[in-house]
Protein backbone atom coordinates (compact mmCIF):
# COMPACT_ATOMS: atom_id res chain seq x y z
CA UNK A 1 0.00 0.00 0.00
CA UNK A 2 2.83 2.41 0.91
CA UNK A 3 4.63 1.63 -2.35
CA UNK A 4 1.42 2.19 -4.30
CA UNK A 5 0.87 5.58 -2.66
CA UNK A 6 4.47 6.57 -3.35
CA UNK A 7 3.95 5.73 -7.03
CA UNK A 8 0.81 7.87 -7.12
CA UNK A 9 2.68 10.74 -5.47
CA UNK A 10 5.47 10.42 -8.04
CA UNK A 11 2.96 10.52 -10.92
CA UNK A 12 1.27 13.56 -9.38
CA UNK A 13 4.59 15.42 -9.07
CA UNK A 14 5.49 14.57 -12.66
CA UNK A 15 2.13 15.84 -13.92
CA UNK A 16 2.46 19.04 -11.94
CA UNK A 17 5.85 19.62 -13.50
CA UNK A 18 4.40 19.23 -17.00
CA UNK A 19 2.47 21.81 -18.95
CA UNK A 20 -1.31 22.19 -18.70
CA UNK A 21 -1.96 20.51 -22.06
CA UNK A 22 0.15 17.49 -21.15
CA UNK A 23 -1.77 16.86 -17.93
CA UNK A 24 -5.23 17.68 -19.34
CA UNK A 25 -6.33 14.05 -19.13
CA UNK A 26 -5.12 13.75 -15.53
CA UNK A 27 -6.90 16.65 -13.86
CA UNK A 28 -6.21 17.01 -10.15
CA UNK A 29 -8.77 19.74 -9.55
CA UNK A 30 -12.38 20.50 -10.37
CA UNK A 31 -12.90 21.74 -13.97
CA UNK A 32 -13.67 25.35 -14.83
CA UNK A 33 -16.48 25.50 -17.38
CA UNK A 34 -17.52 28.32 -19.72
CA UNK A 35 -20.03 29.78 -17.25
CA UNK A 36 -20.03 32.37 -14.49
CA UNK A 37 -21.41 29.88 -11.97
CA UNK A 38 -18.58 27.45 -12.70
CA UNK A 39 -15.99 30.17 -12.09
CA UNK A 40 -17.71 31.26 -8.88
CA UNK A 41 -17.63 27.72 -7.54
CA UNK A 42 -14.01 27.19 -8.59
CA UNK A 43 -12.96 30.53 -7.08
CA UNK A 44 -14.50 29.76 -3.70
CA UNK A 45 -13.15 26.20 -3.86
CA UNK A 46 -9.59 27.50 -4.26
CA UNK A 47 -10.11 30.20 -1.60
CA UNK A 48 -11.28 27.56 0.91
CA UNK A 49 -8.36 25.30 0.02
CA UNK A 50 -5.80 28.05 0.71
CA UNK A 51 -7.53 28.85 4.00
CA UNK A 52 -7.17 25.17 4.92
CA UNK A 53 -3.52 25.22 3.83
CA UNK A 54 -2.89 28.24 6.09
CA UNK A 55 -4.58 26.51 9.02
CA UNK A 56 -2.54 23.36 8.37
CA UNK A 57 0.72 25.33 8.28
CA UNK A 58 -0.04 27.01 11.60
CA UNK A 59 -1.32 23.89 13.36
CA UNK A 60 1.47 21.60 12.16
CA UNK A 61 4.04 24.35 12.77
CA UNK A 62 2.98 24.67 16.40
CA UNK A 63 2.80 20.90 16.76
CA UNK A 64 6.30 20.27 15.38
CA UNK A 65 7.72 23.20 17.36
CA UNK A 66 6.26 21.69 20.54
CA UNK A 67 7.60 18.24 19.69
CA UNK A 68 11.12 19.56 19.07
CA UNK A 69 11.48 22.21 21.78
CA UNK A 70 9.52 20.53 24.55
CA UNK A 71 10.80 17.00 24.25
CA UNK A 72 11.68 15.10 27.40
CA UNK A 73 15.43 15.19 26.80
CA UNK A 74 15.40 18.98 26.64
CA UNK A 75 12.80 19.79 29.31
CA UNK A 76 12.71 16.97 31.85
CA UNK A 77 10.51 19.00 34.22
CA UNK A 78 7.09 19.78 32.66
CA UNK A 79 5.30 23.04 33.31
CA UNK A 80 2.69 23.03 36.05
CA UNK A 81 0.19 25.56 34.67
CA UNK A 82 -3.09 24.20 33.26
CA UNK A 83 -5.18 27.30 32.56
CA UNK A 84 -4.69 30.36 30.37
CA UNK A 85 -7.71 32.59 29.83
CA UNK A 86 -6.05 34.64 27.09
CA UNK A 87 -5.11 31.54 25.11
CA UNK A 88 -8.63 30.13 25.41
CA UNK A 89 -10.11 33.39 24.13
CA UNK A 90 -7.68 33.40 21.20
CA UNK A 91 -8.40 29.83 20.09
CA UNK A 92 -12.14 30.57 20.31
CA UNK A 93 -12.08 33.87 18.42
CA UNK A 94 -9.79 32.70 15.61
CA UNK A 95 -12.03 29.78 14.49
CA UNK A 96 -15.05 32.12 14.58
CA UNK A 97 -13.22 34.57 12.31
CA UNK A 98 -12.24 31.74 9.99
CA UNK A 99 -15.85 30.56 9.75
CA UNK A 100 -17.03 34.11 9.03
CA UNK A 101 -14.31 34.45 6.40
CA UNK A 102 -15.63 31.32 4.69
CA UNK A 103 -19.34 31.95 5.22
CA UNK A 104 -19.47 35.45 3.69
CA UNK A 105 -18.05 34.60 0.22
CA UNK A 106 -19.91 31.26 0.22
CA UNK A 107 -23.22 33.01 0.88
CA UNK A 108 -22.54 35.58 -1.84
CA UNK A 109 -21.75 32.80 -4.32
CA UNK A 110 -24.87 30.79 -3.39
CA UNK A 111 -27.12 33.85 -3.76
CA UNK A 112 -25.63 34.51 -7.20
CA UNK A 113 -25.97 30.88 -8.27
CA UNK A 114 -29.63 30.71 -7.20
CA UNK A 115 -30.66 34.04 -8.74
CA UNK A 116 -32.59 33.21 -11.93
CA UNK A 117 -34.00 36.73 -12.37
CA UNK A 118 -33.34 38.51 -15.63
CA UNK A 119 -33.36 35.32 -17.70
CA UNK A 120 -33.74 35.86 -21.44
CA UNK A 121 -35.30 32.47 -22.12
CA UNK A 122 -36.73 29.49 -20.24
CA UNK A 123 -36.34 25.76 -20.79
CA UNK A 124 -38.39 23.19 -18.91
CA UNK A 125 -36.60 19.90 -18.22
CA UNK A 126 -38.57 16.80 -17.22
CA UNK A 127 -36.91 13.54 -16.24
CA UNK A 128 -38.37 10.17 -17.26
CA UNK A 129 -37.09 6.62 -16.91
CA UNK A 130 -34.74 6.84 -18.79
CA UNK A 131 -34.79 9.92 -20.95
CA UNK A 132 -35.22 13.70 -20.76
CA UNK A 133 -38.00 15.86 -22.12
CA UNK A 134 -37.15 19.44 -23.11
CA UNK A 135 -39.66 22.20 -23.69
CA UNK A 136 -39.06 25.75 -24.93
CA UNK A 137 -42.28 27.57 -23.89
CA UNK A 138 -41.51 30.78 -25.81
CA UNK A 139 -40.76 28.89 -29.02
CA UNK A 140 -43.44 26.20 -28.78
CA UNK A 141 -40.76 23.52 -29.14
CA UNK A 142 -40.65 20.26 -27.20
CA UNK A 143 -38.98 16.89 -27.71
CA UNK A 144 -37.54 13.86 -25.92
CA UNK A 145 -33.81 13.21 -25.68
CA UNK A 146 -32.68 9.59 -25.24
CA UNK A 147 -29.52 7.51 -25.37
CA UNK A 148 -28.37 7.26 -28.99
CA UNK A 149 -28.96 4.02 -30.85
CA UNK A 150 -25.25 3.16 -31.28
CA UNK A 151 -24.58 3.29 -27.53
CA UNK A 152 -27.81 1.48 -26.77
CA UNK A 153 -26.88 -1.43 -29.06
CA UNK A 154 -23.31 -1.66 -27.74
CA UNK A 155 -24.41 -1.76 -24.10
CA UNK A 156 -26.55 -4.87 -24.57
CA UNK A 157 -25.06 -8.27 -23.80
CA UNK A 158 -24.39 -10.34 -26.86
CA UNK A 159 -24.50 -7.38 -29.23
CA UNK A 160 -21.02 -8.15 -30.56
CA UNK A 161 -20.19 -4.43 -30.60
CA UNK A 162 -17.09 -3.18 -28.80
CA UNK A 163 -18.16 -0.12 -26.74
CA UNK A 164 -14.73 1.42 -27.29
CA UNK A 165 -15.58 1.76 -31.00
CA UNK A 166 -18.68 3.87 -30.24
CA UNK A 167 -17.95 7.63 -30.09
CA UNK A 168 -18.95 9.13 -26.74
CA UNK A 169 -20.24 5.78 -25.52
CA UNK A 170 -23.20 6.27 -23.13
CA UNK A 171 -22.73 10.04 -23.39
CA UNK A 172 -24.50 10.64 -26.72
CA UNK A 173 -28.19 11.26 -27.39
CA UNK A 174 -30.51 11.23 -30.37
CA UNK A 175 -31.71 14.81 -29.86
CA UNK A 176 -29.38 17.19 -27.97
CA UNK A 177 -30.57 20.29 -26.15
CA UNK A 178 -29.69 23.29 -28.35
CA UNK A 179 -29.14 26.67 -26.67
CA UNK A 180 -27.65 30.03 -27.69
CA UNK A 181 -24.45 31.35 -26.15
CA UNK A 182 -24.22 34.63 -24.21
CA UNK A 183 -27.86 34.26 -23.17
CA UNK A 184 -29.06 33.86 -19.59
CA UNK A 185 -31.20 30.71 -19.63
CA UNK A 186 -33.49 29.70 -16.80
CA UNK A 187 -34.07 25.98 -16.35
CA UNK A 188 -37.21 24.66 -14.67
CA UNK A 189 -36.44 21.09 -13.65
CA UNK A 190 -38.92 18.41 -12.57
CA UNK A 191 -39.66 14.70 -13.10
CA UNK A 192 -42.61 12.61 -14.22
CA UNK A 193 -41.97 9.32 -12.39
CA UNK A 194 -39.06 9.02 -9.91
CA UNK A 195 -36.36 11.37 -8.67
CA UNK A 196 -33.72 12.24 -11.27
CA UNK A 197 -30.94 14.87 -11.27
CA UNK A 198 -29.93 17.05 -14.22
CA UNK A 199 -26.15 17.48 -14.17
CA UNK A 200 -23.70 18.94 -16.68
CA UNK A 201 -20.29 19.27 -14.97
CA UNK A 202 -19.15 22.15 -17.18
CA UNK A 203 -22.00 24.31 -15.84
CA UNK A 204 -20.82 23.90 -12.25
CA UNK A 205 -24.11 22.75 -10.71
CA UNK A 206 -26.72 20.00 -10.67
CA UNK A 207 -30.40 20.11 -9.75
CA UNK A 208 -32.68 17.35 -8.52
CA UNK A 209 -35.69 16.58 -10.72
CA UNK A 210 -38.46 15.67 -8.29
CA UNK A 211 -42.02 14.63 -9.26
CA UNK A 212 -44.53 17.30 -8.30
CA UNK A 213 -41.81 19.84 -7.51
CA UNK A 214 -40.11 22.44 -9.71
CA UNK A 215 -36.46 23.37 -9.16
CA UNK A 216 -34.94 26.39 -10.88
CA UNK A 217 -31.40 27.04 -12.09
CA UNK A 218 -29.69 29.22 -14.65
CA UNK A 219 -26.72 29.24 -16.95
CA UNK A 220 -25.11 31.61 -19.41
CA UNK A 221 -22.71 29.73 -21.68
CA UNK A 222 -19.94 31.92 -23.02
CA UNK A 223 -18.33 29.54 -25.51
CA UNK A 224 -19.94 27.48 -28.31
CA UNK A 225 -19.45 23.75 -27.98
CA UNK A 226 -20.95 20.45 -26.89
CA UNK A 227 -21.26 19.87 -23.15
CA UNK A 228 -22.11 16.43 -21.79
CA UNK A 229 -23.53 15.18 -18.54
CA UNK A 230 -25.71 12.46 -17.00
CA UNK A 231 -28.51 11.87 -14.58
CA UNK A 232 -26.82 12.11 -11.18
CA UNK A 233 -29.49 10.31 -9.17
CA UNK A 234 -29.96 6.54 -8.89
CA UNK A 235 -33.26 6.51 -10.76
CA UNK A 236 -33.67 2.83 -11.62
CA UNK A 237 -32.24 -0.18 -13.40
CA UNK A 238 -31.04 1.76 -16.48
CA UNK A 239 -29.84 4.82 -14.56
CA UNK A 240 -26.49 4.73 -16.34
CA UNK A 241 -28.11 5.09 -19.76
CA UNK A 242 -29.62 8.56 -19.27
CA UNK A 243 -27.08 11.04 -20.69
CA UNK A 244 -27.43 14.77 -21.25
CA UNK A 245 -25.98 16.60 -24.25
CA UNK A 246 -26.16 20.38 -24.52
CA UNK A 247 -25.14 21.96 -27.82
CA UNK A 248 -24.30 25.65 -27.41
CA UNK A 249 -24.35 27.61 -30.67
CA UNK A 250 -24.27 31.24 -31.77
CA UNK A 251 -27.52 33.19 -31.64
CA UNK A 252 -27.81 33.12 -35.44
CA UNK A 253 -27.31 29.35 -35.48
CA UNK A 254 -29.88 28.98 -32.73
CA UNK A 255 -32.49 30.96 -34.68
CA UNK A 256 -31.75 28.79 -37.71
CA UNK A 257 -32.21 25.65 -35.60
CA UNK A 258 -35.57 26.91 -34.29
CA UNK A 259 -36.75 27.60 -37.84
CA UNK A 260 -35.58 24.16 -38.99
CA UNK A 261 -37.29 22.41 -36.07
CA UNK A 262 -40.59 24.15 -36.77
CA UNK A 263 -40.31 23.26 -40.45
CA UNK A 264 -39.69 19.60 -39.63
CA UNK A 265 -42.54 19.64 -37.09
CA UNK A 266 -44.89 21.03 -39.73
CA UNK A 267 -43.77 18.27 -42.10
CA UNK A 268 -44.57 15.64 -39.45
CA UNK A 269 -48.02 17.15 -39.03
CA UNK A 270 -48.51 16.94 -42.78
CA UNK A 271 -47.51 13.27 -42.62
CA UNK A 272 -50.32 12.64 -40.16
CA UNK A 273 -52.80 13.84 -42.77
CA UNK A 274 -51.36 11.28 -45.20
CA UNK A 275 -51.07 8.39 -42.74
CA UNK A 276 -49.59 5.36 -44.48
CA UNK A 277 -47.84 2.20 -43.40
CA UNK A 278 -44.48 3.61 -44.55
CA UNK A 279 -44.96 6.79 -42.52
CA UNK A 280 -46.15 4.87 -39.44
CA UNK A 281 -43.26 2.39 -39.50
CA UNK A 282 -40.62 5.10 -39.91
CA UNK A 283 -42.06 7.21 -37.13
CA UNK A 284 -42.83 4.19 -34.97
CA UNK A 285 -39.21 3.09 -35.04
CA UNK A 286 -38.14 6.54 -33.77
CA UNK A 287 -40.72 6.45 -30.97
CA UNK A 288 -39.75 2.89 -30.05
CA UNK A 289 -36.07 3.82 -29.80
CA UNK A 290 -36.96 6.78 -27.58
CA UNK A 291 -39.52 5.22 -25.22
CA UNK A 292 -39.41 1.43 -25.42
CA UNK A 293 -35.96 0.20 -26.33
CA UNK A 294 -34.45 0.39 -22.82
CA UNK A 295 -36.83 -2.30 -21.56
CA UNK A 296 -37.82 -4.30 -24.63
CA UNK A 297 -34.41 -4.09 -26.40
CA UNK A 298 -33.61 -3.03 -29.95
CA UNK A 299 -34.58 -6.39 -31.44
CA UNK A 300 -37.72 -6.76 -29.31
CA UNK A 301 -36.21 -9.61 -27.29
CA UNK A 302 -36.98 -8.02 -23.90
CA UNK A 303 -35.23 -8.88 -20.64
CA UNK A 304 -36.09 -12.40 -19.42
CA UNK A 305 -37.85 -12.33 -16.09
CA UNK A 306 -38.22 -8.56 -16.11
CA UNK A 307 -39.60 -7.18 -19.38
CA UNK A 308 -41.47 -9.40 -21.87
CA UNK A 309 -40.27 -9.94 -25.41
CA UNK A 310 -42.25 -8.28 -28.18
CA UNK A 311 -40.85 -10.44 -30.96
CA UNK A 312 -43.36 -13.23 -31.53
CA UNK A 313 -45.44 -12.06 -28.57
CA UNK A 314 -49.03 -13.30 -28.52
CA UNK A 315 -50.01 -10.08 -26.75
CA UNK A 316 -48.23 -7.72 -29.15
CA UNK A 317 -49.65 -9.52 -32.18
CA UNK A 318 -53.06 -10.20 -30.66
CA UNK A 319 -56.21 -8.10 -30.68
CA UNK A 320 -55.23 -4.54 -31.54
CA UNK A 321 -57.67 -2.96 -29.08
CA UNK A 322 -56.03 -4.90 -26.28
CA UNK A 323 -52.58 -3.64 -27.35
CA UNK A 324 -53.85 -0.06 -27.44
CA UNK A 325 -55.29 -0.43 -23.93
CA UNK A 326 -51.98 -1.74 -22.57
CA UNK A 327 -49.99 1.09 -24.14
CA UNK A 328 -52.39 3.75 -22.89
CA UNK A 329 -53.08 2.35 -19.42
CA UNK A 330 -49.76 0.64 -18.71
CA UNK A 331 -49.14 -2.80 -17.27
CA UNK A 332 -46.82 -3.85 -14.45
CA UNK A 333 -43.61 -1.81 -14.68
CA UNK A 334 -44.71 -0.32 -18.00
CA UNK A 335 -45.93 3.28 -17.57
CA UNK A 336 -49.30 4.52 -18.83
CA UNK A 337 -48.25 6.40 -21.96
CA UNK A 338 -51.81 7.62 -22.48
CA UNK A 339 -51.39 9.89 -19.46
CA UNK A 340 -48.34 11.60 -20.92
CA UNK A 341 -49.47 14.67 -22.82
CA UNK A 342 -46.02 15.01 -24.38
CA UNK A 343 -46.58 11.87 -26.48
CA UNK A 344 -49.04 12.50 -29.32
CA UNK A 345 -51.76 10.21 -30.64
CA UNK A 346 -49.77 9.87 -33.85
CA UNK A 347 -46.65 8.75 -31.94
CA UNK A 348 -48.62 6.10 -30.05
CA UNK A 349 -50.35 4.89 -33.21
CA UNK A 350 -46.98 4.72 -34.98
CA UNK A 351 -45.20 2.74 -32.26
CA UNK A 352 -48.06 0.23 -31.96
CA UNK A 353 -48.02 -0.23 -35.74
CA UNK A 354 -44.24 -0.68 -35.62
CA UNK A 355 -44.32 -3.27 -32.84
CA UNK A 356 -47.01 -5.28 -34.64
CA UNK A 357 -45.04 -5.28 -37.88
CA UNK A 358 -41.41 -5.45 -36.71
CA UNK A 359 -39.23 -8.15 -35.14
CA UNK A 360 -40.77 -10.71 -37.51
CA UNK A 361 -44.32 -10.13 -36.21
CA UNK A 362 -45.79 -8.97 -39.55
CA UNK A 363 -49.42 -8.58 -38.48
CA UNK A 364 -49.95 -6.21 -41.37
CA UNK A 365 -52.46 -3.80 -39.81
CA UNK A 366 -52.14 0.00 -39.59
CA UNK A 367 -53.13 1.80 -36.40
CA UNK A 368 -54.24 5.38 -37.03
CA UNK A 369 -54.03 8.43 -34.76
CA UNK A 370 -57.85 8.52 -34.63
CA UNK A 371 -57.85 5.01 -33.18
CA UNK A 372 -55.83 6.34 -30.23
CA UNK A 373 -57.84 9.54 -29.86
CA UNK A 374 -61.10 7.57 -29.66
CA UNK A 375 -59.80 5.65 -26.62
CA UNK A 376 -57.58 8.28 -25.04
Amino acid sequence: MILHNLKRLFVFLVLVSLGEAARADYAVNIPVGPTETSRLIYGFHMYAIWVCVGIAVVVFGVMFYSIIHHRKSKNPVPATFHENTTLEIVWTVIPVLILIGLAVPATKALIKIEDTSGAEMTIKVTGYQWKWHYEYPEEGIQFFSSLDEASNRARQLGSGIDPETVPHYLLEVDHPLVVPVNTKIRFLITAADVIHAWWVPAFGWKKDAIPGFMNAAWVEIEKPGVYRGQCAELCGRDHGYMPIVVKAVTKDEYRAWVAQWKQEHAARKAEEAQWTMEVALKRGREVYNTHCVSCHQVDGSGVPGTFPALAGSAVATGEVDRVIDIVLEGKGAMPAFGKDENISDADLAAVITYVRNAFGNQVGDLVKPDDIADVR
